[in-house]
């Protein structure tokens, strides 16, 4: 990514008072990727200097075994300081869905909005971030917002999501003082979307390893999968939106080709959201004659996430869309090749180097699958490829970004 984009004029910027806002956060690891990106960077601004608090919501703090463990009842819900991060669990008071309604948030905005120098709001299609963008417009706080992949509506729900846009996500989107993306690909779909080229941000995501990856073995051991088992990894929520389907129907065809006749197992660890989702694709898999070589796992976290990843021979990410793709990323920082489709956004990252990039067909996916799993050759010089692509995902040059473009736009306020 080229630097002029955020602007580089501005060297060691001083410490700030930042306020992120996102409607899930850590240790509500079932919502997905926000909860770990969003508090990656919040403890990465941290460590550079700057004060971050992290307004959202309470997910069920209480019904998790650690979440109260450092946190105390507060006035507008629990609150909460890990590795020097400030965090502000909103009592939430009704539910749809992922959708929260959180009162507190009004309170929190008449009594400390104004001690912020920059807001930077995750995400769309809740309620937090309109009310506090409003807010942020009333008093002159500058805001920026990272949509997350979520700005374009392309499944569940999308006429709501359309009537969302028009009542409350456009004028958040209008007013914002700058808009971050991930990838050249929701760049486009955000200028397709008429969002003005010229306020977008390009800055990518970084992926946090762990001190000490686990062995190899683990999680074959765990779940006894042989060492003779080829092992296809989907490691995401169970969502339409990343097409397990999809993969379970390409991996059929794979096994129907002639030559693919080995010992093989597909792996599909996430959570379920809890509308049937999972039941379903266990119905497709039998439906598929896969039920005997197809594993549901579950949700994997920690250091069950990393040795899947770890003991996998090969991991797919086959979504309808992906902002970036962190876990793709996570696969390649333990060695394992991917195959992603060409609208995740990581797919430019890895193409060649460290996986294959197929169009979000089933035929694609089930040839990519033949190439990669029946040519220990490519596979093998795609796993050596991985330490190249790996050494480009941390989160320095991404933080530093962030800390940049905070600053030009906290300057740019000063001005006016």
């Amino acid at each position: 990514m080229s630097r002029h984009q955020i602007g580089v004029g501005i060297a060691d910027p001083t410490p700030m008072r930042v306020l992120k806002v996102t409607q899930s956060y850590y240790p509500f690891l079932e919502r997905g990727g926000p909860t770990v990106k969003v508090r990656a960077i919040a403890r990465g601004l941290t460590q550079r200097g700057h004060l971050i608090t992290v307004l959202t919501s309470d997910l069920g703090l209480e019904q998790i075994a650690d979440g109260t463990d450092a946190a105390v009842r507060g006035p507008w819900g629990w609150q909460s300081r890990r590795d020097s991060v400030e965090t502000l669990y909103l009592q939430s008071w009704a539910h749809y869905r992922s959708l929260t309604w959180n009162p507190g948030v009004f309170g929190f905005c008449r009594e400390r909005l104004a001690s912020f120098e920059i807001v930077h709001i995750y995400g769309l299609y809740d309620l937090l971030g309109p009310i506090v963008a409003r807010a942020c417009r009333r008093i002159g706080v500058p805001y920026v917002i990272e949509p997350m992949g979520m700005f374009r509506p392309i499944v569940r729900n999308i006429w709501l999501k359309k009537v969302y846009r028009t009542c409350l996500g456009g004028a958040m989107v209008r007013n914002a003082r700058r808009v971050v993306v991930t990838s050249p690909q929701e760049q486009a779909e955000l200028v397709e979307e008429d969002v003005p080229k010229a306020k977008i941000i390009l800055r990518r995501n970084g992926i946090e390893l762990p001190e000490q990856l686990p062995a190899l073995g683990v999680f074959r051991r765990r779940w006894c999968i042989s060492e003779d088992v080829t092992v296809v990894l989907f490691l995401g929520r169970l969502v339409s939106k990343k097409s397990p389907e999809l993969l379970l129907e390409a991996f059929a065809r794979w096994k129907s080709l002639s030559g693919a006749n080995r010992k093989a197992i597909l792996v599909l660890a996430g959570p379920d959201e809890g509308d049937g989702y999972r039941e379903q694709l266990e119905v497709h898999a039998a439906r598929l004659h896969l039920d005997k070589t197809t594993l549901f796992t579950g949700a994997l976290y920690d250091d069950a996430k990393w040795s899947a990843f770890r003991d996998a021979d090969l991991f797919v990410l086959s979504s309808q869309n992906e902002n970036f793709g962190n876990t793709a990323a996570e696969a390649v920082a333990c060695g394992t090749p991917v195959l992603v489709t060409d609208r995740c956004g990581v797919a430019p990252l890895v193409a060649g180097r460290a996986g294959i990039v197929v169009p979000h067909e089933r035929d694609a996916l089930a040839t990519a699958l033949a190439d990669l799993l029946d040519n220990g050759k490519l596979r093998q010089r795609l796993k050596e490829g991985c330490a190249e692509v790996v050494r480009e995902l941390d989160w320095a040059e991404p933080l530093a970004e962030t800390e940049m473009l905070y600053a030009n736009v906290v300057n740019e306020t000063k001005r006016r």
